[in-house]
């Protein structure tokens, strides 16, 4: 089995290579094809959405365990290696130095607590709502009551 210290410097190294690709992709001196193959593998494994959702049991974590590695590979086979040491050396450097906020860290999980719970008040008042006068009471016509 892989010790854990391995696993979080694979983790940063891979970290790294996606923030150099993003880098190399916007480098005039990068040739067009390496871009287009650097940005796409970068914006593929920054965003949240994946080719499969990662809820599907065990083909879920497949693109990110096989499609990311491949594409950086792939990627970086692609840029001169002088000029991908370069962005890597930067990103390294991006890493080091990236501010953190504790406040900022608090007022999002403030913000996605408000969010759920407004999301739960709403469903409890479309329940109760839709058993209150015996009849069912469609989501509608529930908006509708929300704003009258």
């Amino acid at each position: 089995m892989v010790p854990l210290h391995q696993l979080r410097q694979w983790a940063r190294a891979l970290k790294q290579n996606v923030i150099a690709l993003y880098l190399a992709a916007r480098d005039p001196r990068v040739p067009w094809y390496a871009k287009l193959v650097a940005g796409c593998v970068a914006a593929y494994a920054l965003s949240p959405i994946d080719l499969i959702p990662d809820f599907i049991p065990v083909l879920g974590y497949l693109d990110d365990l096989i499609l990311v590695p491949l594409g950086i590979a792939l990627a970086i086979r692609l840029i001169p290696p002088a000029l991908f040491q370069e962005h890597r050396e930067s990103a390294a450097a991006r890493m080091a130095h990236r501010p953190s906020s504790r406040l900022g860290a608090l007022a999002i999980v403030v913000i996605w607590i408000a969010l759920a719970l407004l999301v739960l008040g709403c469903a409890a008042r479309y329940v109760s709502a839709s058993y209150t006068f015996g009849r069912a009471v469609y989501p509608f016509e529930m908006l509708a009551n929300l704003f009258e």
